[in-house]
This record gives structure tokens, C-alpha cells and sequence, in this order.
């Protein structure tokens, strides 16, 4: 009899609907890290036209704050829609709105606008597509490949993303230096195609969720994140080590004022981080964590507060680049570990409303981080704001792991055999010649 175990697991590559959903997750994150970057210069740029530095800090905090906003206000219920409905719909409407962000922004540029108002108005459109975005292309992930392959397309997933952080911000600041409309202009194209790739995406079998009311699903979901030590322990680790140690909102004053290297120096930090997190995603993909998860976990989000610390202390391109180089890397093991973790320990059911319990974590990590060091970089600098945050992150890390033992004590990212019993009939899923 021929163990299944033994057999070859077969590359996410394999099966055309993941193709597409790749591309389109790529596609959509190259553009948002375009917009983004590039959105986050040109507020900063104006601000210091005409105030100090300080205060212009205190914009990017409220860039930040903008796009947590929606996030917070509409994910937990995009949640329960993404665990009802068909959630390529979702994606799909998600991404349109992002391409029609991309041709406002491209116009406002064409015209030559200098109004700060009409950015933070898109950052605030980008944001509601995210909360929509977010949670139905996280929950489709896992309806594309059987359990088995999971974990890989999981850092395949990764790799895409950090890709695409990586070429975002390069391309857009040489971009943007070239001509202002072109970032934008370029952005909209690659979410044209990321739409094209959505609707290439076949129906997907997809387990309806509980037929409670929209309020109590969304309880259901908060109660099972709750309940489940290893799931909320990864969640919230994640969110209070980002919050703290978070210094994206401050590379536009790193690159303008401290290191004086302009909107293509800023491109480099910006994908300085990406870089490292791409670079462990691609060796997890041949070289897959085998145990002690949890204490790998720990140790990399505590290299992530130490290299914020370094970057925060340097006044050195090369050495700023490499600090963010390792946050980055440190910061994609604990997305591998987190992201397998909750994907391999969630029923399909429940998956959308996770994935969005998982998006207003992470999105409060990222955005409020951002306006965390905004208001800290208002009241106390920049670099006293991003050394102070990261060794409260470092002080986070510790706390956690004595708070959450099972976390720390994880051994491997196995799937557990009620999850291998109730998704037996993805298999069905053949891959093609």
C-alpha cells in the first residue's frame, strides 16, 4: 500500500485558478505599494513647503490614520460577506475601486494639483478597497489548492506580496521622478490587469457559513480568534511589535531630511524591507520551517525591534538600507509562521471572518503604527520616535512570550488532522498537464 505522505506534493502552480489568483494578488500589490509610497512623498513634500518638519510628521501620521479608519469601521463585517458570498465578487469590486483611485490620482497629477486634501480623500478610498480586498483574497487562498500544498502556496502568497513591495516603491520613486502623473498612471494598469486575472479565477467550492445574523457571525468570529491561544497570540504579537516598532511612516523624513537622498532614495527604503522578507519567503519555499515555530517566531520579531533600533540610530544610507533589510527579513518568519498557523488551524466556514479579525490586527499594526510614530515624531523627532518604538516592541516580544506559552511551545506547522478530515475533497482539485 503506498503511503500518501511519500508522494510528491505538487508545486500551487499547478492549478490554474492559483495562477490567476497569483498574478492578480501581485498585480494589486505592486499598485498599492506605487500609490501608497508615492502618496506618502508627495503629502510630505507639500507639507514641508510651507511648515516644519515636525509638523509635516504629523500629516504622515494622519496618511496613516486614514487608511486604518475603513479598515476598522468594515472589516469585521466584510468578514461575514466573504464567508456568504462568492468572494472573487468581492475581490473583484475591491479592485475596481483601487483602479478608479489610480485614475483620480493620475489625474489630480496631469492637473498639476498642490491640494493636500484630495490625497488623504483617496488614502481614505484605499483603505474601504483593503478592507474589502483583505479578507475575501486571504479566505479564497485556500479554496484554490488542497490542504496539502497549502503551506507552500501560503509562502508562494508571501513571496508575491514581497515582490511586489519590493519593484512598488523602486519603481514608483523613479517614477515619480520622471514625471508625477507616472506612478499613477502605471498603477492603473497593473490593477487593470489584476481585475483581468480575478475574473479568469473559476467558481471554487466554498462551505457556507453559519446562517446566524450578520451581528452574531461577526461574534463567532471574534469568539473563535479569542478562544484559540496560538491564532490570537500570533495576531495580536504581530500587532502590538508593528504598532510600536512600525518606522514606514518615517522614511519620507528619513530620505528628505536626515539622509537627503530625495523621492529615489526613498524608493530604496521603501523596498529595503520587502527585499529582506522576499529573500526569506523564496528560501522558506525550498527550506519550509520544521519545528520550534513558535520560539523561531519570537526570536525574529525581537531581531525585528533591534534592527528598527539600528535603523532609527543611523545617519548612513548604506547601513540604513541594511537595518530595514533585516527588519524585513525577521518580520516575514513571523508572517510565515502566523499566516500558516491561522490558515492550517481555521474551517473553511470561518476563514473570511478570521482573515478580517487577522486584517484589522495587522491594519491596525500598519496604519496605526504609522500614526503612532507620527504623533511621536511630532512631539519628540523622528529618530527619538522610531529608537523609542522599537525597544518597546523588544519589551512586547518578551511580555508575549510569557503570556501566550502555547505560542512559544509551538512545535511544527502540521495540519490537524480534523482540518485533514473536513477538506478532504479539495484533492478533488487535479492539477493540470
Amino acid at each position: 500500500m503506498t503511503d500518501a505522505a511519500s508522494s510528491p506534493i505538487p508545486s500551487p502552480f499547478a492549478y490554474p485558478a492559483y495562477r490567476a489568483f497569483f498574478v492578480a494578488k501581485l498585480g494589486s500589490t505592486l499598485a498599492q505599494m506605487l500609490m501608497v509610497v508615492v502618496i506618502g512623498w508627495q503629502v510630505y513634500d507639500l507639507a514641508r513647503a510651507t511648515m516644519p518638519m515636525r509638523e509635516a510628521a504629523f500629516l504622515l501620521g494622519l496618511i496613516g490614520l486614514a487608511q486604518f479608519l475603513p479598515v476598522f469601521a468594515l472589516s469585521l463585517v466584510v468578514g461575514v460577506i466573504a464567508d456568504r458570498m462568492d468572494r472573487r465578487v468581492i475581490a473583484r469590486v475591491a479592485v475596481g475601486l483601487e483602479l478608479l483611485c489610480a485614475v483620480v490620482l493620475a489625474s489630480l497629477a496631469f492637473a498639476g494639483s498642490t491640494l493636500l486634501w484630495p490625497l488623504f480623500a483617496v488614502a481614505l478610498a484605499l483603505g474601504v478597497a483593503r478592507a474589502f480586498a483583505a479578507p475575501s483574497l486571504s479566505a479564497l487562498a485556500p479554496n484554490l489548492v488542497p490542504p496539502a500544498v497549502l503551506p507552500t502556496a501560503i509562502a508562494w502568497n508571501s513571496i508575491g506580496w514581497q515582490a511586489g513591495a519590493v519593484l512598488g516603491p523602486v519603481i514608483g520613486g523613479l517614477a515619480y521622478d520622471l514625471a508625477h502623473p507616472a506612478p499613477y498612471s502605471l498603477a492603473a494598469v497593473l490593477l487593470l490587469a489584476s481585475l483581468v486575472a480575478l475574473f479568469l479565477i473559476p467558481k471554487v467550492p466554498q462551505r457556507a457559513s453559519s446562517s446566524g445574523s450578520g451581528v452574531e457571525s461577526v461574534k463567532e468570529g471574534l469568539r473563535y480568534v479569542r478562544g484559540n491561544p496560538i491564532v490570537f497570540g500570533a495576531i495580536s504579537l504581530d500587532m502590538f511589535a508593528v504598532i510600536l516598532g512600525g518606522a514606514t511612516a518615517m522614511l519620507p523624513i528619513f530620505a528628505r531630511d536626515i539622509l537627503m537622498v530625495g523621492p529615489d532614495g526613498l524608493g530604496l527604503l521603501r523596498a529595503a524591507p520587502a527585499a529582506g522578507a522576499a529573500l526569506v519567503a523564496l528560501w522558506l519555499t525550498r527550506w519550509p520551517l520544521k519545528n520550534n515555530v513558535g520560539v523561531k517566531m519570537f526570536f525574529n520579531v525581537g531581531l525585528f525591534a533591534v534592527a528598527t533600533v539600528v535603523f532609527g540610530l543611523s545617519s548612513m544610507l548604506w547601513l540604513s538600507i541594511a537595518s530595514l533589510v533585516v527588519l524585513g527579513g525577521a518580520d516575514m518568519v513571523s508572517v510565515y509562521v502566523r499566516s500558516s498557523l491561522i490558515q492550517l488551524h481555521t474551517p473553511d466556514d470561518m476563514r473570511g471572518r478570521v482573515s478580517s479579525v487577522s486584517l484589522l490586527f495587522i491594519s491596525a499594526s500598519n496604519e496605526l503604527g504609522e500614526f503612532r510614530a507620527g504623533m511621536m515624531a511630532g512631539a519628540l523627532g523622528a529618530v527619538e520616535a522610531t529608537v523609542l518604538g522599537g525597544l518597546l516592541a523588544l519589551g512586547v516580544t518578551v511580555l508575549w512570550a510569557r503570556l501566550f506559552p502555547e505560542l512559544r511551545d509551538a512545535d511544527r506547522l502540521d495540519l490537524p488532522e480534523e482540518m485533514l478530515a473536513r477538506d478532504r475533497k479539495t484533492e478533488a482539485l487535479t492539477p493540470p498537464n
